[in-house]
């Protein structure tokens, strides 16, 4: 399994000099099987138009998971290049929510709010909504489960291909030792890689728990709670500049899970 960190910030982009170490695009990750093209893309925000790169001039035929629909994990779709064009066959997934899928998010992406609708983007596009439990989605076994996190249902995902697993919890607003955190164990256990929420400090947390996000310290005790051999900090504070990221990594230590501060442009190779 290939795995490329197109987008980590959350909440709202974050250009300038300051954060291109890190990077300013916010949430998305693409997924391929060891040979073949980028065919899974977890969420849509403004990351996903590196994915047209990636494809190298070829269309996107596959699927994007959304967690959630907050605005900085889907404000990139109108935007992503190689699936916007006659060639493309797009399948959106989000989580089922009792409510057609495409009216859902059409509710941004239309006017006034937006200038076109989803309906005028070029290619074959699918929307369709995902209850929890394990789907073969673009030939890889993916188990999806509800977690914590504010103001709409996320889902957080497993993603395999029979040899390797990566979790991705993009945003995650944990209590520790609740039945949520148990689950949360069971999704992420063994995992080669969990890309995971690390938006807040633990003094911020205190002011904006309601928010639904996690610190990098509780980060880190799912990952040694489920074995998880590393853990890919996700979903960086749009005000966190690179070199307050660099410090949140270097407060992490662990004996048996590798810590890496994910950046746009991180690549993974998993066995």
């Amino acid at each position: 399994m290939r795995v490329h960190l197109c987008g980590v910030r959350g909440s709202t982009s974050a250009p300038g000099r300051d954060f291109v170490g890190v990077g300013g695009n916010t949430s998305c990750v693409a997924i391929a099987h060891d040979t073949g093209p980028w065919c899974l893309i977890l969420d849509a925000g403004t990351g996903i138009r590196a994915v047209t790169e990636l494809l190298d001039g070829e269309p996107f035929r596959g699927t994007i998971l959304l967690g959630h629909l907050h605005l900085d994990h889907t404000q990139g779709l109108p935007f992503f290049a190689a699936a916007d064009r006659p060639d493309a066959e797009v399948r959106v997934l989000i989580p089922e929510q009792g409510v057609d899928a495409e009216a859902l998010i059409e509710r941004c992406y239309s006017p006034p709010h937006f200038p076109i609708s989803l309906s005028d983007l070029l290619g074959s596009w699918t929307f369709d909504g995902l209850e929890e439990g394990v789907h073969e989605i673009e030939g890889f076994t993916v188990t999806a489960h509800e977690i914590p996190h504010s103001a709409g249902r996320t889902l957080g995902y497993r993603i395999s291909d029979g040899s390797s697993a990566i979790a991705y919890l993009s945003d995650h607003g944990p209590d520790v030792g609740s039945a949520s955190w148990d689950a949360a164990v069971a999704l992420v256990a063994g995992v080669d890689a969990l890309i995971h929420d690390c938006q807040f400090t633990s003094s911020e947390q205190e002011r904006v728990r309601h928010y639904g996000h996690c610190t990098p310290d509780v980060a880190l005790e799912l990952a040694e709670a489920a074995g998880a051999r590393r853990l890919v900090m996700f979903h960086h504070a749009p005000t966190r500049v690179d070199g307050d990221v660099e410090r949140m990594a270097a407060q992490l230590h662990s004996v048996h899970v590798d810590v890496v501060i994910g950046r746009e442009g991180l690549a993974l190779q998993l066995p």
